[in-house]
């Protein structure tokens, strides 16, 4: 199995990225998020990866962390989530806002991806809230769902998924029980100034 590629970007798509490694060139699926987070073609990036074989034919999936690869794993778990499905989870939601919704129950969250509708939503909360809540996986969910909705709306203004985190957790640990308005406010504020 190929737990983690570290090479040098070559081309990218909406969804995918080809890392180089030693003369060899690596098609790698990644959230849609992912694909622009990588910088320029010919820098170095390290990605998680899981291998995965289907009708004979291996497709490999990357991500930027243990804690997003272990996610994806767990969503391709849940039956009727395949691999692609989980992948557009992942491009809409970063790993914490998907953790919230579903310790919430919140199917709303998951009811705006490409092939998720209410019945897949409802499963994907049934099957793993049971999963989040004894710890057998450590997501780290964001505190609250409004830290969640915080990091979502940085995302879709554009910073990137590790930025947001950040900032959104930088405030929230600083000024617990914000409201969403304030919390956003207060976490583009500290993106603005670079802190």
């Amino acid at each position: 199995m190929i737990a983690s590629i570290r090479g040098r970007l070559r081309a990218r798509g909406a969804d995918w990225v080809h890392l180089e490694v030693g003369g060899v060139t690596f098609h790698i699926a990644v959230p849609a998020s992912l694909a622009q987070e990588l910088g320029e073609e010919g820098r170095e990036a390290t990605l998680h990866t899981r291998l995965i074989i289907r009708d004979d034919e291996p497709q490999l999936y990357g991500f930027p962390s243990q804690e997003a690869l272990r996610f994806f794993h767990m969503l391709t778990g849940v039956s009727g989530i395949g691999p692609r499905t989980a992948l557009n989870l992942l491009s809409a939601r970063p790993p914490e806002a998907l953790a919230a919704a579903i310790l919430t129950g919140d199917l709303e969250t998951f009811t705006g991806v490409p092939s998720i509708g209410k019945k897949s939503a409802a499963r994907i909360v049934l099957e793993l809230k049971g999963k989040l809540e004894k710890g057998d996986f450590q997501i780290s969910p964001v505190a609250s769902p409004s830290d969640a909705d915080a990091l979502s709306a940085l995302t879709a203004l554009g910073y990137t998924t590790v930025e947001a985190r950040r900032a959104v957790n930088a405030v929230a640990g600083e000024s617990p029980g914000l409201d969403l308005e304030e919390l956003v406010r207060r976490a583009l504020n500290r993106l603005a100034r670079g802190v």
